[in-house]
């Protein structure tokens, strides 16, 4: 198992994760959803957080994502050392080229600091897209998202001792590669995402 850098895995709920929250700088955005996970036309409600996974050499990996909540497909995702601006931009501007404005989508977040900044309301709104946040320490309002980092952990990333962001990127990309076109969902009749949303959007 060491030379194939593979590790046993232990997964508990309550193992602590990234947490963007830094105090409240007023309330900025509502919380539309209100848990109500009921949507099923894709790119409509769209769901996005960032979740750390430890690296080698006692450096950590950010992984900032988007997740369509109709079909559970990944729309954009970006990697970085730092949870920074730079990270959230780039998520943004990955997810450009696959939204649909006229359909007004819901993008929903947790409290994170990086959602609360005016670059990132800013933005949304240049990509006619609406802003809706979890209640402060509320994981369950976006929970789709943290299902998603907990299967991409669970399932890829846990199974590997990381070396650095090199390959920290090279499986996640392998992995969202196999789990949109890939990973059937019994919810959605046997389907992958990507099978969904296409089927979905068939007029």
């Amino acid at each position: 198992m060491t030379k194939l850098k593979l590790k046993v895995v232990i997964f508990s709920k309550h193992t602590s994760g990234y947490c963007s929250y830094k105090g409240n700088l007023g309330k900025i955005a509502p919380n539309t959803l209100k848990q109500k996970f009921t949507e099923t036309e894709p790119l409509k409600v769209l769901h996005t957080d960032v979740t750390q996974i430890r690296l080698r050499k006692d450096k950590w990996g950010y992984i900032s994502a988007v997740l369509d909540q109709a079909s559970g497909e990944i729309l954009s995702y970006s990697i970085s050392l730092s949870p920074n601006k730079l990270l959230i931009l780039d998520t943004l501007e990955k997810l450009k080229q696959n939204i649909v404005p006229s359909l007004k989508p819901i993008l929903h977040s947790d409290q994170g600091w990086h959602y609360q900044l005016k670059y990132y309301r800013d933005t949304l709104k240049t990509m006619g897209i609406e802003q809706s946040m979890s209640r402060k320490g509320n994981c369950h309002d976006n929970a789709p998202i943290e299902s998603f980092f907990n299967l991409l952990k669970r399932e890829c990333l846990y199974r590997y001792n990381i070396d650095d962001l090199t390959e920290l990127k090279n499986l996640v990309a392998k992995y969202i590669n196999w789990y949109n076109n890939k990973r059937i969902s019994l919810k959605k009749n046997g389907l992958s995402p990507v099978e969904y949303r296409e089927q979905s959007m068939i007029f």
